[in-house]
């Protein structure tokens, strides 16, 4: 009981303060960096869910740049008045599909039962990250609520065995892991104590200009003209279905590229599309 007082406290100061901002206060990762040597001991590991991500205040859902979501009555119920951070996700490789039953204002209840809300975290300014996991799989655990889950966090001797597990996530079409350090204690904004690790990098980009296709693409998109926040511009020609190439990303929306590195300009290596984002 005290341990929930506390995580409330400390939610309701956080979060008080972040509506001044009109943003929850969200916890954001850096990228793993293999040069750095970081001791693995220190780190616990998870898998990183390609869904939505989904800040639950205590009485409602909204993501992280505080809009809300909006499910059904039953699949909040169960959920306790406490700060919880996790992803809204079906399986694998459907992050469109659960970005659009996110969307949805009014919610369709058998989309929803597809939808499982997997909690990485519970928030407290106060406690270190290897106990805010322990208590989130506490109250999870009680909850025993089958679409409510603990994302489950490992532990590591020594890097062979987080590539080993990297492997075998990206094999299984998972989109990466997540590297926790253990006594980390939890804080807005981008953090060097959280880290990704995916088999490609991926950023955000602004739509500028609708580039037409040939050949087979004639009279549909050949390829999206974007501009990056630090103001380059260049040309993503590929990781379009059919269905983006007739009905492509509106100029004025921002879209989330994948690549591999830089070129010697620049400009990402590459680059592919992955998603609109909403």
């Amino acid at each position: 009981m005290m341990m929930i007082k506390t995580t409330l406290f400390t939610f309701l100061t956080l979060f008080s303060a972040s509506l001044l901002a009109q943003l929850p206060p969200v916890q954001l990762a850096n990228v793993y960096d293999e040069t750095k040597h970081e001791d693995i001991r220190q780190y616990l590991v998870s898998e990183k869910f390609d869904g939505v991500r989904a800040i639950w205040t205590g009485k409602q859902f909204v993501t992280r740049q505080g809009n809300s979501i909006n499910p059904p009555d039953w699949f909040t119920a169960p959920l306790p008045d406490i700060w919880l951070d996790g992803e809204l996700w079906t399986k694998r490789g459907q992050f469109s599909v659960v970005s659009g039953i996110a969307r949805t204002k009014i919610p369709n209840d058998l989309q929803w039962q597809s939808v499982t809300y997997q909690v990485f975290d519970m928030p407290d300014a106060g406690t270190p990250f290897h106990r805010r996991y322990q208590n989130y799989l506490s109250l999870i655990t009680k909850l025993n609520t089958p679409h409510i889950k603990a994302v489950k966090q490992y532990q590591f001797s020594n890097n062979q065995q987080l590539s080993d597990y990297f492997n075998q996530v990206t094999k299984q079409g998972g989109e990466g892991v997540m590297l926790h350090f253990k006594e980390a204690k939890h804080t807005s904004g981008r953090s060097s104590t959280l880290l990704k690790l995916k088999p490609y990098l991926d950023a955000e980009a602004l739509v500028i200009e609708h580039l037409p296709g040939k050949g087979k693409y004639k009279g549909m998109l050949g390829a999206l003209k974007v501009q990056t926040k630090h103001g380059q511009t260049f040309s993503i020609g590929t990781g379009f279905s059919d269905k983006d190439r007739k009905y492509p990303p509106a100029i004025g929306s921002t879209i989330t590229y994948r690549y591999h590195g830089y070129t010697k300009n620049g400009l990402p290596r590459f680059a592919s599309f992955l998603r609109e984002r909403p």
